[in-house]
Parts: C-alpha cells; structure tokens; sequence
C-alpha cells in the first residue's frame, strides 16, 4: 500500500518512486542555501564605492 507522501512515476518502461517528504527538505534546503548566497552576495555588493 502507497503512502501518501510517496508517488509513482512511469517513464516509458521504467518506474520511479519518489518519497515526497524528501523532495520536499531537499528543496527547503536549496531555498535556505540561495538566500544565504543572495545575502552574501548583496553584502559584497553594498561593500564596494561607486
């Protein structure tokens, strides 16, 4: 029996299984990691003299 926090997909003859709560922390974690790289890059930026 699928959980709900899983789902199938067919891709021609094959299949995969995705744990959605995974999917979803990888995510969380990209986000967290592209704000910290913004806030350091508008650091730098904000650093220099025009």
């Amino acid at each position: 029996m699928r959980r709900e926090n899983e789902k199938l997909i067919i891709d021609g003859n094959a299949i995969y299984e995705l744990d959605l709560e995974c999917v979803r922390r990888k995510n969380q974690q990209k986000d967290k990691e592209n704000e910290e790289n913004q806030r350091k890059k508008n650091g730098r930026m904000s650093g220099r003299h025009q």
